[in-house]
């Protein structure tokens, strides 16, 4: 992914956020940090990004909340996954907005079922209380490409599904 790209498509969210009022979370597995990393290249980005969770191990996606059940029956690289990191993220941190990514970047740990490239985004919304507009959803993706390009293209995909997710709110 052209480094001009993401940092695009992270002004474009951080302006988002900004105009709304509303803040960021993140909780990365396969890109270790990137999207974090990428949302904080954006100069202010302190005003909207609360802080970034890299939950890499089942330990850590449990210390943050994902529920052990989710992870023995699913995978650790599962919708159900992915989902409970993306909720427990933007709990944790009190933010609006939560994005978790959950993969296998390769170029080892695929499978039949779930090969390399195998990724999922979680994007958690906080309505207000009372109101039942919390939500979250879950894409599933494939992507071709070394470990490194397929970290780039997640953290870009996240970054999108959320500018999306923010865009459709308002």
């Amino acid at each position: 992914m052209d480094r001009q790209a993401e940092d695009s498509v992270a002004v474009r969210v951080g302006e988002l956020l900004e105009a709304t009022g509303e803040t960021l979370s993140t909780v990365e597995s396969c890109t270790g940090g990137l999207i974090g990393s990428t949302v904080t290249d954006v100069s202010g980005s302190s005003s909207y990004y609360d802080r970034g969770y890299v939950t890499y191990s089942n330990r850590a996606k449990l210390a943050l909340g994902v529920s052990r059940e989710s992870i023995e029956e699913y995978g650790a690289v599962s919708e159900p996954v992915a989902r409970e990191m993306a909720q427990a993220a933007r709990d944790a941190a009190g933010t609006t907005w939560a994005v978790s990514t959950t993969g296998i970047a390769g170029p080892s740990g695929g499978t039949a079922e779930k090969p390399v490239g195998t990724v999922y985004i979680g994007v958690a919304y906080a309505g207000e209380w009372g109101r039942g507009t919390s939500e979250t959803t879950v894409t599933h993706q494939e992507y071709d490409g070394t470990r490194t390009e397929i970290k780039d293209k997640v953290a870009h995909e996240a970054l999108e599904l959320v500018g999306s997710a923010v865009n459709e709110r308002w």
